[in-house]
């Protein structure tokens, strides 16, 4: 649901986030990713990332300081090796959420981004030494799993012979309001790209749709969650289509 707007900017909020908004919308003449944010530990934290970006030669677009977007904070900008625009901030503050209710079939929040690029192993790289990000996960050597948390992926990097978006996920409250979102999608005329199904590597069930611009979203659940740091070791999987989809119900 909309809890902003700035000009031609639409801000959209998720009613089981407390996130002040999940996704922002912007008009423009060309289809292209506006940027991806990411929240720090404090005001330390994104004054101590600017400061080592901006040594080690990485392009800042805009300096540490308050930003006038829902939810408000502190925090800066600067291009990754793809040439994206990334967003880090801290302090920013939460809006009202509640949980969603069993039979909801609304997304409870953003789950992961998946983003392509013609360097994967590189931005792979740079994602772990400067954001602290933790491999879970190879899908061959054509996509890496990434985590922040206990989930599984917050972030993947797929290979791709440009840089671009590949999808972005939400999670649903569980596998029935997941297949209830699915079919919700499927009544108004939206059929899935690929789905339903369920995934080796983070073992969440999937629906992808493509969106009036041809961007891939997806609702997912049931995400994996590593509960050992310590004991985790990387897997690399397989992309044939067992692997892909468990279920076998997903079609090509």
């Amino acid at each position: 649901y909309q809890v902003g707007s700035d000009g031609d900017v639409v801000f959209l909020g998720a009613v089981g986030s407390p996130e002040p908004y999940v996704v922002r919308v912007r008009r423009a003449s060309e289809r292209r990713t506006d940027l991806i944010a990411f929240g720090a530990r404090d005001r330390a934290a994104v004054d101590g990332l600017a400061a080592q970006l901006g040594s080690d030669g990485v392009r800042i677009a805009a300096e540490p300081g308050t930003l006038a977007l829902p939810g408000g904070g502190y925090g800066f900008r600067f291009f990754d090796p793809d040439g994206r625009l990334v967003e880090v901030s801290a302090g920013v503050a939460a809006k009202p959420f509640r949980e969603v209710e069993p039979g909801e079939s609304v997304p409870r929040k953003l789950s992961h981004v998946v983003i392509n690029s013609p360097d994967a192993p590189g931005l792979v790289a740079f994602y772990e030494r400067y954001f602290g990000l933790r491999l879970s996960d190879w899908l061959e050597d054509r996509m890496a799993f990434l985590r922040c948390s206990a989930d599984h992926h917050s972030l993947a990097i797929a290979a791709g012979p440009v840089a671009g978006l590949n999808h972005v996920s939400f999670e649903m409250r569980d596998i029935d309001e997941y297949m209830r979102g699915t079919g919700r999608m499927v009544q108004h005329g939206h059929a899935p790209l690929w789905g339903p199904g369920r995934h080796s590597s983070g073992d969440n069930v999937y629906s992808y749709f493509a969106g009036p611009d041809n961007f891939v979203v997806e609702y997912t659940t049931a995400l994996e969650r590593i509960a050992d740091e310590d004991a985790w070791v990387p897997r690399v999987w397989p992309a044939s289509p067992e692997y892909a989809d468990r279920w076998g119900t997903a079609g090509p």
